[in-house]
């Protein structure tokens, strides 16, 4: 494993990273780093007694925003439940929920107080978004990623009540596909989110997608969630 010094920014080939273990270790959470890792399919993911961890996941699980499934009850709950989505209102609520709520089958958390600080920051600079949905005003459910070029990297969702995060990434493909946005990151593969239409790809048709799509024009500052 490739060991990352803090004053220079590089990764290891991801076409020729390990399938289901890290290609690299340490360096930072500095914003030109996880956006550099973004741009080249790498993404975070650690422990808080760990050192920084970086990921390229061979196959990689992907949702088209065009291919959402969305079930007939699903259908009635956002009509009729009162959920009220945004976005990037309360990114800092978001990413503290998805640290908090528990998940089953998994203890603990990977989003440590330095993820929480540099997806803050990624945040203010326009490339980190979140969506929140609402139910008496009151937040319950939501997602957060980064968004670059036409990928948008999902990192976390969390729900207090039942469908929330469903109804929070149905909104956020409304968005991206009327956005012309490509693809989904969802990284790793979730019952959850294969339910919802996502599927595994290989690593090298992933990272051949990227290429092309962070080329577009990122859209960058707070999204506004319109009638979608």
């Amino acid at each position: 494993m490739i060991w990352l010094e803090k004053d220079k920014i590089w990764f290891p080939n991801p076409y020729f990273a390990p399938k289901d273990y890290p290609l690299a270790i340490g360096g930072d959470l500095s914003p030109e780093r996880l956006l550099f890792a973004y741009s080249n399919g790498i993404f975070p993911w650690y422990h808080e007694s760990e050192p920084i961890l970086w990921w390229s996941p061979d196959p990689r699980m992907v949702l088209y925003p065009e291919k959402i499934k969305i079930s007939n009850s699903l259908k009635k709950i956002i009509r009729n439940k009162g959920f009220k989505v945004e976005f990037d209102r309360n990114f800092k609520k978001v990413i503290d929920y998805c640290s908090k709520v528990e998940r089953k089958g998994q203890k603990g958390t990977w989003i440590t107080n330095e993820m929480k600080e540099a997806y803050l920051l990624l945040h203010k600079l326009g490339y980190a978004h979140s969506v929140e949905v609402y139910l008496d005003d009151e937040i319950v459910g939501g997602l957060y990623g980064v968004a670059i070029g036409g990928i948008f990297f999902g990192e976390s969702m969390f729900h207090l009540v039942p469908n929330a995060s469903k109804v929070a990434l149905v909104k956020l493909g409304n968005f991206l596909k009327k956005m012309n946005f490509d693809i989904i990151d969802c990284q790793q593969s979730t019952p959850h989110l294969a339910r919802m239409g996502a599927f595994e790809i290989s690593r090298k048709k992933f990272l051949d997608i990227l290429k092309i799509s962070i080329r577009r024009q990122t859209i960058l500052g707070k999204w506004k969630c319109f009638d979608i």
